[in-house]
Parts: C-alpha cells; sequence; structure tokens
C-alpha cells in the first residue's frame, strides 16, 4: 500500500517541476515572458495549493480511496488537454486543472499512511519514505522533463503522466483500503472561499510586482485583498462548529512550527530549481535533458538521505535534524550567491547541490511528523491537507519570490546594456522580459564582432546578478526559519499519538 501511494506522490510531485526545463522552450516556441514562465510553473502550484483543504475535507468525507481514484483520472485528462495546448492561454488553463486535480490526491496518501501505521517508528519510516518519494519526484522531474523535450514536442511531458495515472488507478483499487472520517459535519463552503481567495490573490500580488511595481495602484490592492481575506477566514474558522481548518491547530508548536519548517524547505527547493535549470541551458548552454541530467545528484542524496532524517529525529529529536536541515540549506544557497557564469559543475555546482539536497532531506519527515502525530485522530484529514498546503504555498511562494527578485535585478539591467543600440521601446520591453528573449536580440548582432560580446556578457551578468541576488533572498528565508525552528520545534518528534483506523 506504501509503494502504491509513493507513485501517487511521485505523480503529482513530479509536474511540479518537469516544466522547468521546458521553461526556454516554451519561452521561444510560445513567446513566454519571464511572467509567463512563472505562470506556467505556479499555474500548477496555486489551485493545488488553494483547494487542498477541500481536497482533505472531501477525502475524509466520501472516501480517501474513492476520491483519488476519480482525481487520476481527471488528472490523466487534464495532462491530455496541456499535451495539446497551442498557446499559453490553454496552457495555463489546463495546468490549472491539473493542479485542482492534484489537491484530492495528495492529502489522501498522507491520511491513509498516518492511520495505517499505528506503530510510531513504524509510522516515521512511513514518513520517511513518503517523504523521499516527494522529494525525490520535485527533483526528476527536471530530468524526465530534459528527455521527452530532447526527443518529443514540449506536449510530452504531460503525454507521459497518462500510463503512470493508469498502473496507479488498477494498483490502487487491488492494495489500498478505503478510508474515512466517521465524525463528519456541516461543509465550509465560506472557509474554502477565504482561504482560497487569501493564497491566490498573494501570490498573484507577488508575481506581477516586478512587471506592476511593487507599490504601484494595480499591486497593493491585491496585497490588501488577501490580507482582509486572512482576516475573514480565521474569525470565520474560531466562531463556527464545523471549520473546515481548526486555526487553534497552530497553537501546537510542533504543529505550526513543522508547517513553517516544510514552507520554508520547499520555498528555497522550488526558487532554486526555477532559477538553476535556466541557468544550465541559457549560461552553461546545456540541452534541456543535460541540465535536468546535472540535477540528479540532488535526487540521489534525497532519496536517500530522507529516510535515514526521519530515524535521526527519533534519536536526537526533531528540533535539532530540522534547524539544522534548515541552516544546512541557507548555507547552501548563500554559497550559490558567489557561483559565476564559469563556474565548474564537478565543483563549487555539484557540492552546492549535495549540501543543498542534504538540509532539504533532514526538513521533510521530521516535521511531517511533528505536524501529523499531534494531532487527534478526527483532526488527521485536516493536518494531511495543512501539511501539503505548506509544501504548495511554500513552492509557490518560492517560484513567485525568487522569481520576481531575479525579474527586478535582470529586467532594469538588460535595458541599461541594450539601450545604446538603437532598439525600439517595444524591442526593449521583449529582451527585457525573459534571458531568451534577450539572447535573441543579442543574437542580431553580427556574430564576433566587438558589440555582439559586450552585449552578450552584458546579459549574461544580468542574468548571473539576478541569480545571486535571488539565492541570497531564499538563504535569508532558510537561515530565519533554522532559527525558529530551533526555537519552537519540541527536543523530540512530538508526543506519541496513535492514530486511529476509520
Amino acid at each position: 500500500m506504501l509503494g502504491v501511494l509513493c507513485v501517487a506522490v511521485l505523480l503529482v510531485g513530479v509536474d511540479n517541476t518537469i516544466v522547468n526545463v521546458a521553461l526556454p522552450t516554451l519561452s521561444e516556441q510560445l513567446r513566454a515572458s519571464n511572467t509567463d514562465l512563472q505562470w506556467i510553473v505556479d499555474g500548477y502550484s496555486l489551485p493545488f495549493a488553494g483547494l487542498l483543504l477541500m481536497g482533505g475535507a472531501v477525502s475524509d468525507r466520501f472516501g480517501r480511496k474513492r476520491v483519488m481514484q476519480i482525481a487520476l483520472l481527471l488528472f490523466g485528462l487534464f495532462s491530455f488537454l496541456a499535451a495539446r495546448s497551442d498557446t499559453i492561454s490553454e496552457l495555463l488553463t489546463a495546468r490549472a486543472l491539473m493542479g485542482a486535480a492534484a489537491a484530492f490526491i495528495f492529502p489522501a496518501t498522507l491520511s491513509l499512511i498516518t492511520t495505517t501505521f499505528a506503530n510510531p517508528s513504524e509510522r516515521a519510516k512511513a514518513f520517511g519514505f513518503w517523504g523521499a518519494t516527494a522529494g525525490v519526484a520535485i527533483a526528476i522531474g527536471p530530468v524526465i522533463g530534459g528527455e521527452l523535450i530532447t526527443h518529443f514536442w514540449y506536449g510530452s511531458i504531460f503525454l507521459v503522466n497518462i500510463p503512470i495515472v493508469i498502473v496507479a488507478f488498477a494498483a490502487m483499487a487491488l492494495v489500498v483500503p478505503e478510508s474515512r472520517n466517521p465524525n463528519l459535519h456541516r461543509f465550509d463552503f465560506l472557509g474554502l472561499l477565504f482561504g482560497t481567495s487569501f493564497v491566490s490573490l498573494l501570490v498573484f500580488a507577488i508575481i506581477q510586482g516586478p512587471e506592476w511595481g511593487w507599490l504601484s495602484g494595480s499591486t497593493l490592492p491585491f496585497f490588501a485583498i488577501s490580507g482582509v481575506a486572512l482576516v475573514l477566514m480565521i474569525r470565520r474558522e474560531l466562531r463556527i462548529d464545523w471549520p473546515l481548518l481548526d486555526v487553534r491547530v497552530f497553537k501546537n508548536r510542533s504543529f505550526s512550527s513543522g508547517a513553517g519548517a516544510i514552507a520554508t524547505g520547499f520555498f528555497c527547493l522550488f526558487g532554486f530549481i526555477f532559477l538553476v535549470t535556466q541557468y544550465f541551458q541559457l549560461i552553461h548552454g546545456y540541452s534541456p535533458l543535460s541540465a535536468g541530467v546535472h540535477t540528479l545528484p540532488f535526487a540521489f542524496v534525497t532519496m536517500v538521505m530522507t529516510p535515514l532524517g526521519a530515524v535521526a529525529a527519533l534519536r536526537v529529536g526533531a528540533r535539532y535534524v530540522v534547524s539544522a536541515g534548515l541552516v544546512i540549506m541557507g548555507g547552501a544557497l548563500l554559497y550559490m550567491t558567489t557561483m559565476s557564469a564559469q563556474a565548474a559543475y564537478f565543483g563549487p555546482i555539484v557540492a552546492s547541490m549535495v549540501v543543498l539536497a542534504l538540509g532539504f532531506s533532514l526538513i521533510t519527515a521530521p516535521s511531517t511528523a511533528a505536524i501529523m502525530i499531534s494531532l487527534r485522530p478526527d483532526q488527521i484529514g485536516a493536518g494531511a491537507a495543512v501539511n501539503e498546503t505548506t509544501r504548495e504555498i511554500g513552492g509557490t511562494m518560492g517560484v513567485a519570490v525568487v522569481g520576481s527578485v531575479f525579474s527586478s535585478i535582470f529586467g532594469p539591467q538588460v535595458r541599461s546594456v541594450l539601450a545604446g543600440v538603437g532598439l525600439s521601446t517595444k524591442q526593449l520591453n521583449i529582451a527585457q522580459s525573459s534571458t531568451q528573449a534577450a539572447k535573441a536580440v543579442v543574437a542580431h548582432v553580427p556574430l564576433g564582432s566587438t558589440l555582439h560580446e559586450q552585449l552578450a556578457s552584458g546579459v549574461t551578468s544580468a542574468f548571473i546578478n539576478g541569480f545571486h541576488r535571488g539565492c541570497l533572498v531564499a538563504s535569508i528565508f532558510a537561515l530565519v526559519a533554522g532559527l525558529a525552528a530551533f526555537q519552537f520545534l519540541p527536543k523530540g518528534v512530538a508526543h506519541e499519538q496513535q492514530p486511529v483506523h476509520s
């Protein structure tokens, strides 16, 4: 059963990052700007994060296995639509529908693991394998995407989901037991509306910030309305007897600290992957497949170390393991701010990825355990949804914030570099929209000329400066979260609550 659930986790997780190596291809073939590229990534994560609470509640009510199977079929259908997309709007719509379907798959996997493994040691190890699968899925996404982009058209990165869906659906029918929460209550539609609005509006404002201006009259209202939605959600959940999310669970230090650690880990990871896959292709000149293969050290370390991180937390305590993981991630990202465009792969690049993977591996499983076993049995569904929501919000915000920081540095510098070569305002706007577009402009200057070399060097320098600043921001987040985790996480994993079969 654990193996089958891990296949479902792998399917959903891979689609978080499989498009990253296709970004330069999509930028060229669909004429996508930096903002479009961020939305192609976040267009999946945003509805995924926004609907996870609903996914957890529906699974608890109608049966986790049944809901997962229906969601898997829908995921396959929407993957087919994404593969057939010819425009940015069609692709974004299909990606959003895939994310919505994924929101009804992920929480049920964690709920089933929690209710099935009653022994604390076995449950911690199961969380380790579950966390390793989620981490490996994110890491191998660029490899799979690179292989497919190299030999087929960009739609193949979505079409590959369909056979996996068929295998997962059939295996689930054979070995996964049905499970549901016997204590049902009224569904909190208003809580869902407020929660989804908060996440969606906040991320939208962050993504559009560099283009509209952070303090512009277009951006600030979205920040303000998202804040109002958060307040309304909290008030709503505190006043009713059947909350979609009992916000009182955040008073539990183990729960809230674990959620914060997971969000930060995925914030750093998704932001890093968004930048490094473009760094490999646009700066080092790797093909999409080669760019994906060059991220494999991260996947290998994550696969091996995540279960060991769960065991280490059982022995020395989540506080020390999780806080160490966050500090290690912060240190790796800080080191990346020194990497140049000519950095050797077998050297600083591999070393930084291995250290980053080690830090990430120490965060996921112990933090998940801290969340899940701090809850009562009737809170398991909501706890699983919160666990996944924090992952997706963290990852989505990582792409949004790190991508926006990158764009804020890259755009103005590229515009300054190209300002003196006689381009129109429209051409300058296009050039600063993405690295691919800037390189296309430079390509029109005679190759080998002094001007060509100066412009190419200027575009590369703008990318590296944006890359450095994005890594610095992620590093600060990780280091601050590491200190908070050491302060607030319990010395042990959590009190050992025995989940019940339902």
